[in-house]
């Protein structure tokens, strides 16, 4: 028992490192439950939901909503067809694959906002389990490292523009890390473009959050006696965005919390991975995957073709 603590505590001290990520930290976590097992999982599974709250709001303090908000209205109308349309085909996969709802779900909102972000913001809206999380977060995690690979090599393949990379990467690609990293093997443009335009396009959390939560509240309110959970940290998300934006003495601490934050987001990450079980895991089944990348390859292209055809720009 001493041996798993402190095993368990050292994977915690690195994934507070500068060299512990979200992939890391779930894969980890997965290998602990899967050997030796979490010796903490009590309190584990107690505390991942709050953690997983509290990192979203920290979150909002990297954020300027002045910056992000002039580019989100330039782009507000692909942007609502573009959401509108990964929802669509993810319900239309979801239908035909007979994946469950919960991670469906999930892996929608994450190939349609920002990944992981918004995986783990809309995770406690519909109370979804730490099977489903973990299997969404592996799908992102997993066309993450595809698309920084591909996706350079595709832009120069189609001479793309770095205008027209960097948006396409912000479209097409989860999440904000992998975004900034394709933009930045592009060119400084094609960065500047696709950090914008991703980091406004998270800021979509919010509605979608809370248009999932009215439908869960309905659909909860006819089948059961169960409330719903509202989500209130995205109001402490957007809150903590509007703090360092209107208040020039903040922004250096709200870079401090986003960054800590980061950190709290990996730390949960663990603590989700840790708590699975093979069997957990086949029960979620392989469907979530082939959801989640034959979704992704349909945005991808659609994106991409809207792009060169000068339909978004």
């Amino acid at each position: 028992m001493i041996f798993n603590r402190v095993v368990f505590l050292l994977i915690l001290i690195f994934c507070l490192s500068p060299w512990g990520s979200g992939a890391i930290a779930l894969a980890l976590g997965l290998g602990l439950s899967l050997t030796i097992k979490n010796p903490f999982i009590t309190y584990t599974k107690k505390y991942t939901s709050q953690l997983l709250q509290y990192s979203v709001v920290g979150l909002g303090a990297g954020m300027n909503l002045k910056v992000i908000a002039a580019v989100g209205i330039a782009g507000i109308g692909y942007t609502v067809m573009g959401i509108s349309f990964a929802f669509l085909i993810g319900f239309l996969l979801t239908k035909f694959l007979k994946t469950n709802f919960y991670v469906s779900t999930l892996i929608t909102a994450g190939t349609a906002i920002c990944g992981g972000s918004a995986i783990a913001a809309i995770a406690p809206v519909i109370n979804a389990s730490e099977e489903d999380i973990s299997v969404s977060l592996a799908a992102v995690f997993i066309l993450n490292a595809v698309a920084l690979f591909i996706f350079p090599p595709i832009g120069h393949f189609l001479s793309m523009t770095q205008h027209q990379f960097g948006l396409w990467s912000a479209l097409a690609i989860h999440d904000t890390s992998s975004v900034v990293g394709a933009g930045l093997s592009y060119g400084a443009e094609a960065l500047s473009v696709a950090t914008t335009i991703k980091l406004a396009r998270a800021l979509w959390i919010i509605p979608v959050s809370f248009f999932i939560a009215i439908y869960m509240s309905k659909q909860m309110t006819q089948t059961s006696s169960k409330k719903a959970k509202r989500p209130w940290f995205i109001l402490g998300f957007l809150f903590m965005a509007a703090l360092v934006t209107w208040i020039p003495q903040a922004q250096s601490s709200g870079l401090l919390i986003s960054s800590i934050a980061k950190k709290f987001l990996v730390v949960t990450l663990f603590f989700i991975g840790s708590g699975l079980s093979i069997k957990s895991l086949k029960i979620v089944g392989a469907k979530p995957l082939v959801l989640a990348f034959s979704l992704w390859v349909i945005v991808a292209s659609t994106t991409l073709l809207a792009i060169k055809l000068n339909l978004i720009y």
